[in-house]
Order: structure tokens, then sequence, then C-alpha cells
């Protein structure tokens, strides 16, 4: 049984002194709050582990894990949640040309824990360390190695140079992280998960919170209640399981 909505003192890296914040503690079953239980910013619950089995429930109810390095496993459910709908992926004159002269390569679900990687190491604005701590990567990778999880690898002169991996489930991608080591190689990367997203015929891709990156690429914010309600529709597709494959570029 769930715990009762507790305060909670947590050691979130952004703040100097630790804070008590009312949230739920996860039992050793694998069940979790209802999203709307969420505090304003999206915070659920704290505690359980990255088990695959809780990671996939998770997904299904609209909630994913997002820490840094030495606090505990929280949970989230953010409320506008940002998605990406296939159809409305906005390419630019600038990147459709990149695509068009085949100047990357794409493969997929060929080196996912190179990519996993990569996107642990980047650096982004505003933010200090990782989210992807090594827990999380074994958690990942081990999602990868049932089928769950998948990659998109973009190459230049056969050295990986961007790439994104995330979670499919029915028809929804639950999109992760993403890299870049040559401009727009991300950009290509998701340019190729869009267009097996259309040949699967997704739904939509997650892209979990605003970003003004992923919002000038088409992606848009939608309530909490009508993106659970895409989600409940999506996941009872069966899922597109096993290595996935780029059929237009390969090197």
């Amino acid at each position: 049984m769930l715990s009762l909505r507790n305060s909670v003192t947590l050691y979130l890296c952004d703040f100097v002194t630790p804070i008590l914040m009312p949230v739920f503690q996860l039992p050793d079953d694998i069940l979790f709050p209802d999203p709307s239980l969420a505090e304003p910013d999206g915070l659920l619950a704290v505690g359980g582990d990255l088990s695959p089995e809780r990671l996939l429930e998770a997904y299904k109810n609209g909630i994913f894990p997002w820490y840094s390095e030495h606090e505990p496993i929280l949970w989230w459910s953010p409320d506008p949640r940002l998605v990406l709908f296939p159809q409305k992926f906005k390419v630019s004159h600038s990147l459709h040309q990149k695509i068009k002269k085949n100047i990357f390569s794409i493969k997929m679900d060929s080196d996912f824990e190179q990519v996993i990687s990569a996107c642990a190491e980047m650096e982004r604005d505003h933010e200090k360390g990782t989210w992807i701590t090594d827990e999380m990567k074994v958690a990942y990778i081990e999602l990868h190695h049932t089928g769950c999880a998948h990659s998109v690898e973009c190459y230049f002169d056969r050295k990986l140079v961007g790439g994104l991996y995330g979670i499919s489930i029915g028809k929804a991608f639950f999109g992760e992280s993403m890299f870049h080591r040559v401009t727009d190689a991300s950009k290509v990367a998701l340019f190729y998960l869009v267009e097996k997203a259309k040949e699967f015929d997704f739904l939509f891709i997650d892209s979990q919170v605003e970003t003004k990156h992923l919002i000038s690429l088409g992606a848009e914010l939608i309530p909490r209640e009508k993106y659970l309600k895409l989600l409940t529709k999506a996941i009872h597709f069966p899922s597109k399981n096993g290595k996935w494959r780029n059929n237009d570029i390969v090197i």
C-alpha cells in the first residue's frame, strides 16, 4: 500500500539547505499515486527503485524519474506536459538540406550505451552536473536489452556525433535525452525518430518538460489531463519491442 503523503526531507542539489516537501513515499510493491496528486512543480513521489518493471509502470502512468547524484529517486508528472506530435515536427530549410545531402549517417539501436553515456556527459545551459546518474544508465541499458528502450545514432566520418534515446510503449515514444557534438546532429537524429514514429503510427513523442529548443521544432505544451488520455489510448496497442532499424541510411 502507498504511504500517506508525508513531509519528506529532500536534499536537492539546487538548494543550499534541506527542504521539506509533501510527497508520497513509494512502497516495495510497484505502485504509483494518481499523477493528479503531484505538487505544482510536478513532483509526485520519492523512493522505490529503477527496475524495468517499475520504470515501465511509471511511464504507463505518465510518470518518470528525474533526480541528481546524491538525491533519492524522485518521480515526476508535470502539468502541462511537452509533447511532439510526429506530423507537426518542423524541419527548417537548412536542416532539410543537410538531410537531403546525406551529410550524416544514421543507425538505430546500434550503440545505445555510447549514446546514453554521451547524453550524460553533455554540458547544458543552466545545469550543473547531470541527472543521468550511473544508476540511471544501468537501468535504461537494461531496458534496452529487453527491447523497450531505443536509441538513434548520428554519425559523421564514422564517428558518433549526435543521438538520442528513450522508451517505447504501445504507440508512444518517451524521449529521455539527446546530445550533439556537431551542429544539427541531434536534430537529424530527432528527424529520423519522427520518421520512425510515423512509420509505426505513433500518437506522440513525449518530451516531458518545456524547452525552447523542442518548441522551436514543433513540440507543444498540453494539459496533463489531455496527455493522460492520449497515453491511455497509446499504451493499449502492442509495443514495438526488439531492435529498431533505420531503412533509409545505414553506414
